[in-house]
């Protein structure tokens, strides 16, 4: 069930209940957006300090080789409505190339909704862009006891292949539960293109302009193994250089790279 059909699914049993004699009082859920970021304002500035925080450092357990920083020159609005997250090949506090990392951590925090943003990737061998949350008891259960929601996350080889994943406790690194979707002709590089999931007691729906391709609920977790979803996540955008996933960038790298993201949005239930 997409959020828009469930917010006319509530809107109709709130009908129901009202016209079955319901006492007036009994409360109606109204779910609409709740948190954005449509990265409006001139070419150059950063991102909004009430909104996100910069992660600044290198490798974060991948073998990442950018150090990410928290520049205007890796992070800022392009002046046309995106944020523009560069990765560039120069050296910085011993690294061989630079990119940004940011994060809602302690700004917003959210358990449950549709949580989606509509992004234009870059392209190349070792590119690594992701849109990703992360759970907000991190820093006292620590990866992957919080839970990690891959919403998209992409090998810039592979610019027609879009990875959605969870991580947990006894499923995570190379024992997420993935799938992948391929898109027919062309590849994510061209054009903008919405990634989202909806996030619900139930369970996790991954979708790519608006087509579901992906679902993981608490029984498709490994026999044994625990579901962390239950608990407010912070979301992420990054751009990652090298790692242990993608590979190293080759002679045929092209840089800067650059992710284009037009806006996050986030709904649920008010």
């Amino acid at each position: 069930m997409t959020m828009r059909t469930l917010m006319l699914t509530m809107l109709a049993a709130g009908y129901l209940a009202l016209t079955a004699g319901c006492r007036e009082e009994t409360p109606v859920p109204v779910y609409g957006l709740i948190w954005s970021d449509e990265f409006e304002g001139p070419a150059g500035q950063l991102p909004s300090s009430g909104k996100w925080i910069f992660d600044t450092g290198t490798d974060w357990g991948n073998n990442q080789l950018e150090w990410d920083t928290d520049l205007p020159t890796n992070v800022s609005l392009d002046g046309q409505g995106n944020l523009a997250i560069t990765a560039r090949r120069e050296e910085f506090s011993g690294q061989s190339y630079t990119s940004g990392r940011i994060k809602t951590k302690g700004l917003f925090e959210r358990r449950y909704g549709r949580f989606e943003a509509r992004i234009k990737l870059p392209v190349g061998q070792g590119i690594w862009p992701a849109f990703w949350m992360l759970g907000n008891d991190i820093d006292g259960v620590h990866w992957p006891n919080c839970g990690e929601i891959d919403i998209m996350e992409y090998r810039g080889q592979e610019p027609q292949i879009l990875h959605g994943s969870v991580h947990g406790p006894g499923y995570s690194g190379d024992g997420a539960l993935t799938k992948t979707h391929v898109l027919g002709q062309g590849g994510f590089t061209f054009s903008f293109h919405e990634f989202a999931v909806e996030w619900s007691p139930q369970g996790i729906i991954w979708f790519i302009d608006g087509y579901a391709y992906h679902t993981v609920t608490s029984i498709d977790l490994p026999a044994g193994t625990n579901w962390v979803f239950d608990h407010p996540f912070f979301l992420l955008l990054n751009l990652a250089v090298g790692g242990d996933w993608v590979g190293p960038p080759d002679i045929t790298t092209e840089f800067p790279q650059t992710m284009l993201v037009d806006y996050v949005r986030v709904y649920g239930e008010k």
